[in-house]
């Protein structure tokens, strides 16, 4: 897929003032500092669209893009080290939890892990949750750069032998790193091939 153009149309906190549902629409989450605002720059190939951050939990809103004037990109609000208070975390939840179970034109939550880590409780109970309710998602491991051959073979396997210990079968897995824009064109292939099979809400 060629991406000819990504702007920003608007930022809320609610699902109803969402743009209309009327194009699929991809939504991007992970723990704080993952590297979600550089990969959906390095996927879009516009280095200043998501605002990156020194500082975790600088995404505290749901963020909309429009991408060649066909299809949504969503970047939530991140989860895990942002230092918020317990009341804040609330309303994150509840923001993201709304937005994913009510936007009828979300065709895949792309969930972003740190490669270097080894699995995370909180990003296993999100992807649990995911799957409880029916919510097709993808698997996008960042930093690939990182690591070397080995140990990101060695990461990844483990990552995905403790999946399929509550899992049938593992969702789409897409191996990324945004300094070296691997695996950007698996990504927006995905994408591509996911589009076609939209179906515009009543």
């Amino acid at each position: 897929m060629q991406i000819n153009e990504a702007r920003f149309l608007v930022s809320n906190t609610d699902v109803e003032k969402c743009p209309a549902p009327s194009m699929p629409e991809y939504a991007f989450i992970g723990r704080s500092n993952v590297g979600k605002s550089s990969l959906i720059n390095m996927l879009t190939g516009n280095k200043n669209l998501a605002k990156t951050s020194g500082t975790p939990g600088k995404t505290q809103l749901i963020n909309h893009f429009l991408i060649n004037n066909t299809w949504y990109m969503a970047d939530l609000p991140g989860y895990g080290f942002a230092k918020v208070s317990k009341s804040q975390k609330k309303d994150f939840e509840k923001i993201i939890s709304d937005y994913i179970l009510k936007r009828k034109n979300l065709m895949t939550v792309f969930v972003l892990i740190d490669i270097r880590h080894k699995p995370l409780a909180n990003d296993l109970q999100f992807m649990a949750w995911l799957g409880e309710n029916q919510i097709p998602l993808a698997i996008v491991f960042t930093k690939a750069d990182k690591l070397n051959r080995q140990e990101l073979r060695k990461n990844s396997e483990h990552y995905k032998a403790m999946l399929l210990e509550s899992w049938q079968e593992l969702p789409p897995l897409f191996l990324t790193s945004a300094e070296k824009r691997l695996g950007r064109e698996e990504v927006l292939s995905y994408i591509e091939g996911t589009n076609e099979v939209f179906v515009k809400p009543l």
